[in-house]
């Protein structure tokens, strides 16, 4: 299974049989509003606290991905999920309540590529039949956490982020219809030294870069084997900084299209959202929804999506320290390609 130095091939094609994304009031009214399953009023979901909330969110995305796969939880062997939030307490708490084996990860926001990449392996493997991935992030938890309070009104820089109210899971299972996940490649961490934690996109390109390079040389591939690729949360200054990052290494992108979930899932010019999106729910909201659904029509065949995370603490900002980085890659295909 391992191919290269750091990239995994699934010979057995793991099929994704069923997702469910849940947004809040911001997502559904960008311009993939439409594409994802449940979209909420209100971003508090009926909780009386936001950490409540975005645990609300992963429980109904898990449930609704288990009946969109037209299984039972009972018949789910493993979940595996993070979140941002320190330890993980979104997806544990969610998961305390789903009663299913639990492997807790923490990529920050590319966590849920490396859920999905997990799972894979694990089914791929013959270790679990039926196997769950899933992540969430939630915009006032993570400000509270890493930066300031929603409530505190602070100004921010035109380069920071906006972390996504959202949820959504994937059940792979070893046989059945849907698009199949065919690779994936693991990321290294990279440090560029920048400290700043309203410029992730600037933090996070570097990695995501040099993933897509990796998995390029690991498979022996041009980005123009893929129909799209998408990083996960550059937003627009990370997006622009990995597009010359990719000119720089002779990266023949322009043989497909490349963007990111951080500037598909909001509306830059009309939606305050400063340099776009970012958080676990990014990637993931946008590929379980908006992507998988075109692949569902034929549009795209094959896919690769390359979620980038910020692996800093709000103790190690608060020490000085700067924001090491990491990207992972899964390559999504549709059912019939070889």
């Amino acid at each position: 299974m391992l191919k290269g130095y750091q990239s995994w091939e699934f010979t057995n094609r793991p099929v994704i049989i069923g997702t469910a994304t849940v947004v809040g009031p911001d997502e559904g009214s960008g311009p993939l509003g439409d594409q994802f399953d449940i979209v909420h009023a209100d971003s508090l979901v009926g909780q009386d606290s936001w950490e409540k909330a975005e645990k609300r969110l992963l429980e109904e995305a898990a449930k609704l991905a288990i009946e969109n796969a037209g299984t039972t939880k009972d018949h789910i062997q493993f979940y595996v999920g993070g979140d941002l939030l320190n330890q993980i307490i979104s997806n544990s708490f969610a998961v305390r309540t789903m009663q299913i084996p639990y492997l807790g990860i923490f990529g920050a926001c590319s966590t849920s590529m490396e859920g999905l990449a997990i799972a894979s392996m694990i089914v791929d493997s013959g270790f679990g039949h039926r196997v769950m991935a899933g992540t969430c992030s939630h915009n006032s938890t993570a400000e509270k956490q890493f930066r300031y309070p929603t409530e505190y009104g602070s100004q921010k820089p035109p380069t920071a982020q906006y972390t996504v109210t959202g949820a959504a899971a994937a059940v792979v299972a070893k046989e059945g219809k849907g698009p199949v996940v065919t690779g994936a490649t693991i990321g290294r961490v990279i440090d560029m030294g920048i400290k700043d934690p309203f410029n992730m996109g600037a933090a996070m390109a570097p990695a995501a870069v040099d993933t897509m390079q990796s998995h390029f040389r690991d498979f022996g591939r041009e980005p123009g084997y893929y129909d799209l690729i998408v990083t996960g949360d550059l937003a627009s200054v990370g997006y622009q900084i990995a597009c010359d990052l990719l000119e720089k290494h002779n990266i023949p992108i322009h043989q497909t299209n490349y963007y990111d979930c951080g500037l598909m899932i909001y509306d830059l010019e009309k939606q305050d959202v400063q340099a776009g999106g970012s958080g676990c729910g990014c990637s993931a909201t946008v590929t379980y929804g908006h992507i998988l659904k075109r692949m569902s029509k034929g549009e795209l065949k094959r896919v690769l999506v390359v979620a980038t995370g910020a692996l800093l603490s709000p103790l190690s900002f608060q020490q000085g320290e700067s924001i090491p980085c990491i990207a992972h890659a899964v390559a999504i295909e549709s059912e019939g390609t070889k």
